[in-house]
């Protein structure tokens, strides 16, 4: 009984981000080689006071954290840490190969889940990679752009960062509908351990705060749009509509 009512919850929970979403989502949808050319960002003003708030946040609290993590790990165990969470989100990617029909992808990702798992202790080692199966990540947001849904305007979420309506209903329609190993995580050990996954990903990202320069809301923009459109396309170079002066921009942690 309990087990119905989430699953029902899950589905009004997306249900409800579908509608508020669907005029951005679904207006003037474009193919996906040619979508970053047409998002705008009418929201600018907006957003930018979110991109305040999530610094804000990020200096005072996440940055110093992850920065104390970065301190006390060996760099061993960061590693291990960060491959088992990339490992769980396999499924995640077999899934959404599976729904884009990417045969050879939906194949990589359950190799590497399996030689991972089994020989990887867990997920710990990024063995198959070692076996010249490197990741291929897919989502839901991935997803609708393959099949053609534009990602609509630029938005700046607070706490999640960087986004736009397509993207954002991937986000969710991964996290509350399709098939994952979270799902096997009892509360409150699923909360301790999202926690370690976002500061494991902070901490790894400092590093690439070097290449930030200029207008850090301009910077990331750029870089977010894309790495998103660089996945959607599988490689395919693309067009940056906000670059400058034909600067091109592949942060791949972004």
């Amino acid at each position: 009984m309990s087990q119905s009512f989430a699953l029902l919850r899950k589905q009004s929970l997306l249900l409800m981000v579908l509608l508020a979403l669907a005029p951005g989502l679904f207006a003037q949808p474009s193919p996906p080689e040619s979508s970053v050319s047409t998002v705008a960002d009418p929201f600018e003003n907006w957003n930018r006071k979110i991109f305040r708030f999530n610094e804000f946040m990020d200096q005072w609290f996440l940055r110093p954290v992850a920065q104390g993590y970065r301190t006390v790990t060996p760099n061993f165990v960061d590693r291990g840490i960060t491959n088992f969470f990339s490992n769980l989100s396999e499924v995640r990617n077999l899934v959404n190969s599976i729904l884009q029909l990417k045969g050879e992808s939906a194949v990589v990702a359950a190799g590497r889940f399996t030689y991972n798992t089994v020989f990887g202790l867990g997920g710990l080692i990024d063995v198959a990679t070692v076996f010249d199966l490197p990741e291929r990540p897919e989502d839901f947001g991935q997803t609708l752009g393959h099949w053609g849904v534009g990602g609509g305007p630029y938005l700046m979420l607070p706490f999640l960062g960087p986004s736009n309506p397509r993207d954002f209903t991937g986000l969710t329609t991964d996290l509350v509908v399709l098939p994952s190993l979270w799902d096997y995580v009892e509360s409150p050990d699923n909360y301790y351990a999202r926690f370690v996954q976002v500061v494991d990903r902070r901490a790894d990202l400092i590093p690439a705060e070097s290449f930030l320069s200029g207008d850090k809301y301009s910077f990331l923009r750029s870089a977010y749009l894309q790495r998103r459109e660089f996945l959607i396309n599988d490689g395919q170079p693309v067009e940056d509509p906000f670059a400058q002066d034909g600067d091109d921009l592949m942060l791949d942690d972004f």
